[in-house]
């Protein structure tokens, strides 16, 4: 009887040791929270892609991460990043990056994106609708393929009729429907809509419960200034969400005016938010309608200012007028703004970071880093709560408006997902220049997407995809 008692002892022991194994453990890590504030040693349990437990007991598990020593964060939401190829991806794992999303213009085919990401894709995904496929379309034309911005023309320049705006609306109900998590506006690449197309446009948002993501209106008076107050007006008539992109490079040396434009449509209750990369140059298509007649005055540059990132070639006026009356797609490096303009503007409380990435400029690969070594390590201007805060959990906020996922993100708490960056905030930094856009960032240790390791001990694991799509309303009762 004894021996039999001792046997379901031995056999009780190891089942409750089995009910006591993780999937993973980040053992003894600085465990940062941005939410509620957590700034301290911990262990950190993930049980199937989510976060299960947070102590400071000794914690058992398949994995064990030794973080001793380094930063645990929220991985970090990238709302404005272009190139959605598997090796922008990596990089942006590398700079520690565990959702990347194409919010400021949105892509032509939202179900056609969803559907080519689904299970190929190392990081999280989503996407808002675009207004400017849904105008192009509108018009009888299309954007061009594997791009996201229209070539300059009738269908960015001429104003739109009252049919051709139901046609607009129509698209973008239906882009919604199909999980889109905005409506994305490139007002500067479509010049030819009215105020009236646009507050159109957000009355959409408001009624389908999703932000407007938008790239202001390009002035040549005043850069910034009425462009901004021209979508707060139309936030304001229509109830919808907002949120303007880059407000260092939409607004330059009116940053701070525009900041404070945004400060008094939140203190009367506007549900307006904004970003900004910590870069002086900018980066688009020639031959969009940004560059229409007058883009020198207004941006203060000249052609030896735009640089073509796969040679470093500057531009003379011949040159331009070459490839800008081209059809061909062609993106160029804008030299437009001032290192002291885009240094007072990241450490601002109401910006959080996003990168406006795409192959061919160094914000695509070093974005983040370049935010932690420079903004927090080098000139103190931001704690290291804040960075990680601007870069997890404001996203995330901004998110919540469009999908009840996104409360799941941003946080380094019990229930939330295991989307988890792990890097030395010592050593991390960008590589990536001008010269070499694609140098990866380093520093990041270990990158988790939904539990799974995406980055081990600096490199990057093979062959494994674990990001999701982020659904906007229309798909959250189909999944």
């Amino acid at each position: 009887m004894r021996r039999i008692l001792f046997s379901l002892w031995l056999l009780f022991a190891s089942l409750s040791l089995v009910a006591q194994q993780y999937d993973v453990v980040i053992a003894g890590g600085r465990v940062m929270d941005p939410e509620t504030g957590l700034d301290a040693v911990r262990n950190l349990a993930i049980q199937n892609g989510k976060i299960v437990r947070i102590s400071s007991d000794k914690l058992s598990a398949k994995r064990t991460i030794d973080a001793s020593g380094l930063v645990v964060a929220p991985g970090f939401i990238d709302l404005h990043q272009h190139g959605q190829d598997l090796e922008s991806e990596k990089l942006k794992a590398l700079d520690g990056v565990t959702s990347a999303l194409e919010m400021e213009i949105g892509v032509p085919d939202v179900a056609e994106f969803l559907k080519s990401k689904d299970g190929h894709s190392i990081i999280n995904y989503g996407t808002s609708a675009s207004h400017a496929a849904a105008r192009v379309l509108a018009f009888g034309s299309s954007i061009p393929s594997g791009q996201v911005l229209p070539i300059a023309g009738r269908a960015t320049n001429e104003e739109a009729s009252p049919e051709r705006i139901r046609r607009i609306e129509t698209r973008l109900n239906s882009e919604v429907d199909a999980g889109a998590l905005g409506i994305g506006m490139g007002i500067a690449y479509t010049p030819g809509a009215t105020d009236w197309e646009i507050i159109q446009v957000f009355s959409v948002a408001a009624r389908r419960s999703i932000p407007v993501f938008t790239h202001v209106r390009s002035s040549v008076s005043e850069v910034g200034i009425p462009s901004v107050s021209e979508v707060i007006s139309a936030a304001a008539v229509t109830g919808a969400s907002l949120h303007i992109v880059h407000v260092n490079s939409s607004c330059l040396a009116n940053a701070p005016e525009c900041l404070q434009m945004i400060a008094g449509a939140r203190a009367r209750g506007l549900d307006v938010t904004t970003e900004a990369y910590p870069y002086i140059a900018g980066m688009t298509a020639i031959n969009s309608a940004l560059f229409n007649p007058g883009w020198r005055e207004q941006f203060g540059i000249d052609y030896s200012d735009l640089m073509l990132p796969e040679t470093g070639e500057r531009l003379t006026k011949q040159r331009f007028e070459e490839l800008h009356n081209s059809e061909k797609p062609q993106l160029v490096i804008m030299f437009v703004n001032k290192q002291e303009v885009v240094d007072g503007v990241i450490p601002n409380p109401l910006v959080m970071v996003a990168s406006d990435g795409a192959p061919g400029h160094p914000r695509a690969a070093g974005t983040y880093a370049l935010v932690l070594a420079r903004y927090v390590r080098s000139l103190r201007t931001i704690s290291l709560m804040d960075a990680i805060r601007k870069m997890s959990l404001m996203p995330a906020q901004r998110l919540e408006k469009s999908t009840p996922d996104a409360r799941r993100k941003g946080r380094v708490q019990e229930g939330a997902d295991a989307d988890v960056v792990i890097f030395d905030a010592q050593t991390i930094a960008d590589k990536a220049t001008y010269q070499d856009a694609f140098e990866p960032s380093v520093g990041v240790k270990y990158l988790l997407v939904a539990g799974t390791l995406v980055v081990d001990r600096g490199k990057l694991v093979p062959e494994v995809y674990p990001g999701r799509a982020l659904l906007g309303p229309g798909k959250q009762m189909k999944y």
